[in-house]
């Protein structure tokens, strides 16, 4: 991934914490010679230090598990806000009008060796563990328990779990960390007006950027 040092993120715990929020990962694997990716939730377990494993599962009918180049270390990428930014935020357009559209975007890349596991209570307790984190903030939340024991235990034998030990993560933020303090502020305001979504977000992203 092409970063420039002004976007580059390389805080660990505020990696970390964009992975947990937006679980669903686009998973980039090598297969039969040919990439393949796929989109799954992943859940951040802390160990081993420093970076930590990812766990997930896919369908058993899904080669994935199957058909993988296991000397090859996989991908998986976490998508964080973006938004579009218009020229028209910028507060140096009046008096210059050198500006022009961007993205902004946080995003970070995690790469490990690809692991499968086929075992029902490994399963059952990553299925348990991701919909606890993922229920946590609802007033009631859902748990496993809550289905039919034998309802479950058949689903879980239609799926395959997988992890990852992650070896390097690299996050970009890029943020508007590039414009001067003007255009920064005239930004975070375009963004909190705009209704766009992921707006607010991106607005305090920029907040964040700024102050780094």
């Amino acid at each position: 991934m092409y970063t420039p040092k002004h976007f580059e993120e390389p805080r660990i715990e505020v990696m970390r914490e964009l992975m947990r929020a937006r679980p669903l990962a686009t998973l980039v694997t090598l297969s039969s010679g040919k990439l393949n990716a796929n989109h799954i939730p992943l859940h951040l377990i802390d160990q081993p230090a420093p970076f930590g494993t990812l766990r997930g599962h896919v369908a058993r009918a899904n080669p994935l598990w199957s058909d993988y180049a296991k000397d090859i270390e996989v991908l998986a990428i976490f998508h964080g806000p973006d938004s579009y930014i218009t020229p028209s935020w910028y507060a140096t357009k009046q008096e210059t009008g050198k500006v022009v559209p961007t993205w902004n975007y946080a995003v970070v890349h995690t790469y490990g060796t690809l692991r499968i596991i086929d075992d029902a209570a490994w399963l059952r307790a990553q299925l348990e563990a991701l919909t606890d984190h993922n229920e946590a903030n609802f007033s009631k939340p859902w748990t496993v328990a809550d289905a039919p024991h034998e309802y479950t235990e058949k689903l879980i034998g239609s799926i395959v779990g997988i992890e990852i030990v992650i070896t390097k993560l690299s996050g970009k933020w890029k943020v508007s960390q590039n414009q001067p303090a003007q255009n920064q502020a005239s930004v975070i305001a375009g963004l909190n007006h705009s209704g766009m979504r992921d707006a607010t977000a991106m607005a305090a992203l920029v907040a964040t950027g700024a102050k780094k």
